[in-house]
């Protein structure tokens, strides 16, 4: 399957899962949990930062279109896709692996640590943002933290659990023909 199709794929699937499942599910008041950025995190390494905002865009776009919001996941998104280029230079300064392989995944980052340091960074930035911009204020600071800690630790989780469940299966690329 080309990546074209598969990310179309993964595109609709998520969207799909965050809509008719995960917003059916109330954990609690101060808990959220969110998995459809997860193909913001899925994205190949070399693919353009205005394209990726754009993608970004039309992710959160497409959620917002769902549950009748005015742009607060369009926002998000838009944010995690601009910081996203950033973080994985960060973490991964060695010369080469967005060569060696297409796509952040356990294999790629060089564990499930590093991957989940740097899903977690996103998510913490997805969420604290989303609910700044739901409440329009930091008013009760501890509810803030609160729901955004919550949030983000049940979203990693998932995350963590559709990473096992599919597994992305990459080959080391290498120079040699």
């Amino acid at each position: 399957m080309s990546n074209f199709l598969k990310n179309i794929f993964r595109f609709i699937f998520f969207i799909l899962i965050q809509v008719y499942v995960l917003d059916k599910i109330r954990l609690h008041q101060m808990i959220t949990p969110y998995i459809y950025f997860a193909f913001i995190l899925w994205l190949p390494f070399k693919i353009n930062r205005a394209l990726l905002m754009l993608i970004g865009f039309i992710l959160g776009f497409t959620l917002d279109s769902f549950r009748h919001n005015p742009g607060f996941h369009t926002a998000a998104c838009v944010l995690i896709a601009y910081i996203r280029p950033f973080l994985i230079n960060l973490m991964i300064p060695q010369q080469g692996i967005e060569t060696n392989y297409e796509e952040p995944s356990f294999k790629s980052m060089g564990g499930m640590v590093p991957y989940m340091i740097y899903a977690g960074i996103l998510m913490l930035f997805h969420n604290a943002w989303l609910f700044f911009l739901e409440a329009w204020q930091f008013g009760d600071t501890w509810y803030f933290f609160m729901k955004t800690i919550g949030s983000t630790a049940i979203s990693l989780l998932l995350l963590f659990i559709t990473e096992l469940l599919f597994s992305r299966k990459q080959k080391f690329r290498t120079n040699a023909m």
